[in-house]
């Protein structure tokens, strides 16, 4: 049965850091492209962040770009977005996932930035 659970959102200050995991089983992350995406209050999905299949190639939207940092734990069979330097538009519903669809993503982890 594939599941993905997303964790370690928060709340914290702008310009302060989070990490968030994906874990998955009933698939092999380092198999299929993974994406991390974000809902804002009231928005639609925007996406975050992907990484490849079968290497460690990543990919940001302008948004976030030098500021998070995704990967994979092949031997965890996780996903994780390192989130840095926050800033209050960062406050989203962050969800992982190998689509847009709901059935292809996880529950999500909320982050909220403010002061």
């Amino acid at each position: 049965q594939v599941q993905l659970v997303e964790s370690g959102g928060g709340s914290v200050q702008p310009g302060g850091s989070l990490r968030l995991s994906c874990t998955v089983s009933g698939f092999i992350v380092s198999h299929y492209p993974m994406f991390w995406f974000r809902q804002r209050p009231g928005e639609g999905l925007e996406w975050v962040s992907s990484i490849n299949a079968g290497d460690e190639v990543t990919h940001y939207a302008d948004a976030v770009k030098g500021r998070f940092t995704m990967s994979r734990d092949n031997a965890k069979n996780t996903l994780n977005l390192q989130m840095t330097n926050l800033k209050p538009d960062d406050t989203a519903v962050y969800y992982c996932g190998t689509g847009i669809n709901e059935d292809d993503r996880g529950q999500g982890t909320q982050v909220t930035v403010s002061a």
